[in-house]
């Protein structure tokens, strides 16, 4: 396996310029998520590390080897794409094993890794079979298959599982995490599913205008965002931010209120009295019914009721025209168009510029 070290890195096409500056060290045998919305440059900078895409500048170490100009193939990594890519015509086995031939592998040899993937991948009776009797799941496996008999120092994944339903996207994501502890392997996952991010990584990054917003464990970034951007993509639902002036200031702590919110203490650091500023509140710490002493108010009407089984998720419109979106783990008794009061404990909020 391999570590890998990212200093300066750039790119650009043409005058656009995709890729602004990325330092980032990931550790031999991390799992570590590449992570922001579409455009973002996560795949361009994940096809760097590939080779597929050239430096424009900055630097790329694959272990103590610098690899600017260095041949995919001989980088040490493996990668899966979106797309299964596999040879219709051949089996599971012959696809697995296809590039090992070309790289005139010995057959015992060959053999021995392709059995050895299919039994990671509990896949030994489906190397008889064609593409066509897969499952999407089962075909994605494949993919995977054929990346492991290579024995890279580095798996790179490309939104892997954005072709497969819902319920088959949850498997896979055990299966990966069961893989990279299984392998203790090296791997860097490219995605746009904030979910997938959270479960399966040891460290993640995210990415917003081809810059790092921040990097982080996956409960560091929840707990401590370190801008507005990372707050509301990490978090499901989304965290809702709410216009408030800065009224006072004492250490750490701001007094914030709004036009129809009481005036509250919350952290927050580098502000000034008169300041404008977001409250940033998850969904989760907004609680039905009227505040206690020293909580925090939302008052509005119900714009919608979304019931899931395990919690209900309620859409309120604020007197000052902002949706605030409510996650209660029990069903209530609300309906579109009722008034409605919500509760939250101030030390549970954020404040951003």
């Amino acid at each position: 396996m391999a570590s890998l070290r990212l200093a300066g890195l750039k790119k650009s096409f043409g005058a656009v310029d995709i890729i602004k500056g990325v330092d980032l060290e990931i550790k031999d045998g991390e799992f570590v998520v590449f992570v922001g919305p579409s455009g973002c440059g996560k795949s361009t900078l994940l096809r760097m590390i590939a080779g597929l895409e050239d430096i424009s500048s900055g630097e790329l170490y694959i272990g103590d080897r610098l690899c600017n100009a260095v041949q995919p193939r001989e980088r040490g990594i493996a990668m899966v794409f979106q797309s299964y890519a596999l040879y219709p015509h051949m089996t599971v086995y012959e696809n697995m094993g296809f590039g090992l031939s070309l790289n005139k592998t010995p057959k015992p040899e060959l053999d021995a890794r392709v059995r050895e993937a299919a039994r990671i991948l509990k896949m030994e009776h489906l190397l008889e079979r064609k593409p066509s009797q897969l499952s999407g799941g089962q075909r994605q496996r494949v993919a995977i298959g054929r990346a492991i008999v290579r024995k890279p120092g580095v798996f790179l994944f490309d939104e892997p599982l954005s072709n497969l339903d819902a319920a088959l996207r949850v498997d896979m994501r055990m299966e990966l995490a069961k893989l990279h502890r299984d392998l203790g392997a090296t791997m860097i996952y490219v995605t746009h599913d904030q979910i997938e991010a959270m479960t399966l990584a040891d460290k993640i990054v995210v990415l917003d205008g081809g810059l790092v917003q921040q990097v982080g464990s996956p409960m560091e970034l929840y707990k401590n965002p370190a801008n507005k951007f990372v707050a509301g993509f990490i978090g499901a639902p989304k965290m809702n931010f709410l216009p408030v002036k800065v009224q006072s200031i004492a250490g750490d702590t701001a007094m914030v209120a709004s036009d129809t919110m009481s005036p509250i203490p919350v952290k927050g650091r580098g502000f000034s009295t008169g300041d404008q500023a977001w409250l940033g509140i998850r969904p989760q710490f907004l609680k039905p019914g009227p505040p206690t002493a020293g909580e925090g108010a939302l008052r509005g009407r119900i714009a919608l009721v979304e019931r899931l089984g395990t919690e209900t998720i309620i859409a309120v419109d604020t007197a000052e025209n902002e949706r605030v979106v409510a996650a209660i783990p029990v069903d209530v008794e609300l309906a579109f168009g009722d008034a409605a009061e919500f509760q939250f404990n101030p030390q549970a909020a954020h404040l951003f510029h």
